[in-house]
C-alpha cells in the first residue's frame, strides 16, 4: 500500500492534466499542494512509534512550509493571474522549509533542554535571515532575473547542507531507530536536491505550471511518502563508535555554519544583520559547548561514582577502598594520628549459600553491609565490600580502644540483629589493624595486620573479635573477644 498510493497519486495527476488540459494550471496547482501535505500526514503518523518523534515533526513541519509555498504561488498566479512574476511569499516558504529539517539534523533529542534551546534559536535566527534573503531579491508580487539566480543559488545551497548532514547523520547513527529516520530522510533529500535542480536550472524558463514537468516535482514527496509508510525495521549497517562519535561531537557545527553561510549572502545588503548573524553563531555555538561540557563533567562524575560503589551492597567497592586506605595512610603519616583497619567476613557464609541459594545469600550480603554501616558513626568511616562475603573498615583520626570498640559494636550489632532473625547462622569474625605512627611503610603493613587478626578470630572459634596494635610492637592482642 505505500507504494501503491504514490503510484495511483502520481497516475492520476497525469490523466488530470490529459484530460483537463484547460484547466491544467489549477488541477496541477492542487496536486503539488496535495503531494508534500500526503508526505506530512504520514511523517505525523510515523510519530506514533514513539521513536525520534521530534525528527518525524520536523518532517511534517517541513512538508507543511513547502506546500503553503505552493498554496501561496497557486494565489498569485491563479487567483491574481499574474504569471509573469514570482511570488516572494511563495519563495520564502520554500526556503524556510529547510529550518525545522536543518534544526533536526543538528540538535539531538538526547540534549538536555537548554542545549535545545540554543538550538532552537539558531534555528529562528536562520529563519530570519532567510526571510530577509529572500526579500532582498523579491517582493510579494514580483522578483527581479538577477534576484531568481540569487535566490536559486540559495535553494541549491541549502538542499546540499540538508543532504550532506542526513548522510553523515545517517552512516553515524547508533541505533535503528535513529538510522531509520535519517535514511529516509537522505534519501527523500537526494530526491528532492536533483528534482530542484531539474526545475531551477534545467528546465526551459518559458514553461509554466501545468504541463506534464509538474510530475517531476511530485516525485520526492511521493518518494518520501512510499519509503516513510514501510515503516524502516531496516536501520543500515551499524557504524564504529568512532565514526559516531566524531559525528555526534561535529553535529552542534551544523546550524552556526549554515547560518554563517546565510549571513555572509546579506553582508551587501544588510550588513547589520549578517554581524548579527555571525555573533549570534558564535557565541550560540560557544555557549553550548560550554552547557554541553559542563554536562559532560556531570556525566563523568557520576559514572566515577558509580565506578567506586559495589552494586549488590550499596558500600564502597575495592576500587574506592583501596584509595581511601592509601590515602588515610598517607594523612597519618603527615598528621600522626591513628589509623584502623577492619577485616570482616560472614562466618561459614560458603555453607549458608549452598543451604539457602545464591539468592537468599545476596540477601544476607546486603543485610550485613546495611547493619555494618548504620553501626559507622563517623561521616570520615569507610565501609566497604572487599570482595565475596568478606567487608573492610577503615576508620582514621582514632585510637586503638576507639577501633576496638567500633569492630566490637559492629559485630554485636550484626549478632543481634541478623543472627537471631536466621536461627543463629549469620555472624561475622573481624580482625583489627591499628597504627599510631606509619612512619615509612605502606598501607600493606596496616592491611596485613588486621587480616592476620580475622585469620585469628576464624581460627579460635568466629563469631569474636581480635584486634593487633601495630604501634606496641608484640604478638596478637585479643581484645574484647566474645564466644
Amino acid at each position: 500500500m505505500p507504494v501503491l498510493l504514490p503510484c495511483i497519486f502520481i497516475l492520476c495527476h497525469g490523466l488530470a492534466l490529459a484530460l483537463f488540459p484547460a484547466h491544467a494550471r489549477p488541477i496541477s496547482f492542487g496536486f503539488l499542494i496535495a503531494a508534500p501535505l500526503l508526505a506530512g500526514v504520514v511523517s505525523v503518523r510515523r510519530c506514533r512509534d514513539g521513536a525520534l518523534k521530534g525528527g518525524w515533526i520536523a518532517l511534517a513541519l517541513a512538508m507543511l512550509s513547502w506546500a503553503g509555498g505552493m498554496a501561496a504561488g497557486m494565489y498569485q498566479e491563479v487567483f491574481l493571474a499574474n504569471v509573469d512574476t514570482t511570488p516572494g511569499l511563495s519563495m520564502l516558504l520554500y526556503v524556510l522549509y529547510g529550518v525545522p529539517l536543518t534544526f533536526v539534523l543538528a540538535s539531538s533529542e538526547n540534549e538536555v533542554w537548554h542545549v535545545r534551546l540554543i538550538d532552537g534559536v539558531l534555528a529562528l535566527m536562520l529563519g530570519y535571515l532567510f526571510f530577509v534573503h529572500t526579500f532582498s531579491f523579491a517582493t510579494a508580487s514580483s522578483a527581479t532575473p538577477q534576484g531568481i539566480v540569487n535566490l536559486r543559488l540559495m535553494f541549491d545551497i541549502e538542499n546540499a547542507f540538508i543532504l550532506a548532514f542526513a548522510m553523515v547523520r545517517y552512516v553515524a547513527s547508533g541505533d535503528a531507530a535513529s538510522r531509520g529516520f535519517f535514511r529516509v530522510l537522505a534519501i527523500f533529500a537526494l530526491v528532492y536536491m536533483l528534482a530542484a535542480f531539474y526545475i531551477n536550472h534545467l528546465e526551459p524558463e518559458d514553461v509554466d505550471y501545468g504541463g506534464f514537468g509538474d510530475l517531476v516535482i511530485d516525485v520526492p514527496f511521493l518518494v518520501l511518502v512510499a519509503i516513510a509508510g514501510i515503516g524502516s525495521s531496516r536501520g543500515g549497517i551499524k557504524p564504529s563508535t568512532r565514526l559516531a562519535h566524531i559525528v555526534r561531537a561535529g553535529s552542534p557545527l551544523m546550524l552556526p555554519v549554515t547560518l554563517l553561510v546565510v549571513s555572509s549572502f546579506i553582508v551587501r545588503r544588510h550588513l547589520d544583520l549578517a554581524v548579527a548573524g555571525f555573533v549570534v553563531a558564535t557565541l550560540g555555538y560557544g555557549l553550548r559547548s560550554v552547557l554541553t561540557q559542563v554536562r559532560s563533567f556531570e556525566h563523568e562524575r557520576q559514572l566515577d561514582e558509580l565506578a567506586r560503589i559495589d552494586t549488590l551492597t550499596g558500600l564502597a567497592n575495592r576500587r574506592q577502598f583501596d584509595e581511601v586506605l592509601r590515602h588515610e595512610w598517607n594523612r597519618a603519616q603527615r598528621s600522626g594520628e591513628g589509623l584502623a583497619l577492619l577485616m570482616i567476613d560472614i562466618d561459614h557464609f560458603k555453607a549458608f549459600n549452598d543451604t539457602f541459594g545464591h539468592q537468599e545469600g545476596d540477601l544476607c550480603l546486603r543485610d550485613v553491609a546495611q547493619v555494618l554501616a548504620n553501626t559507622a558513626s563517623r561521616g570520615s568511616d569507610l565501609v566497604a565490600r572487599y570482595g565475596g562475603e568478606e567487608f573492610a573498615v577503615v576508620l582514621s583520626s582514632t585510637t586503638f580502644e576507639q577501633a576496638c570498640q567500633v569492630a566490637e559494636s559492629m559485630r554485636a550489632s550484626v549478632h543481634r540483629q541478623l543472627a537471631v532473625s536466621r536461627e543463629g547462622l549469620v555472624t561475622v569474625s573481624i580482625g583489627t589493624g591499628f597504627m599510631q605512627r606509619t612512619n615509612g611503610g605502606d598501607a600493606a603493613e596496616l592491611f596485613a595486620a588486621a587480616d592476620a587478626a580475622l585469620y585469628e578470630a576464624k581460627r579460635t572459634g568466629r563469631n569474636r573479635v581480635v584486634s593487633r596494635n601495630m604501634s606496641v610492637r608484640s604478638a596478637t592482642i585479643p581484645a574484647h573477644q566474645r564466644g
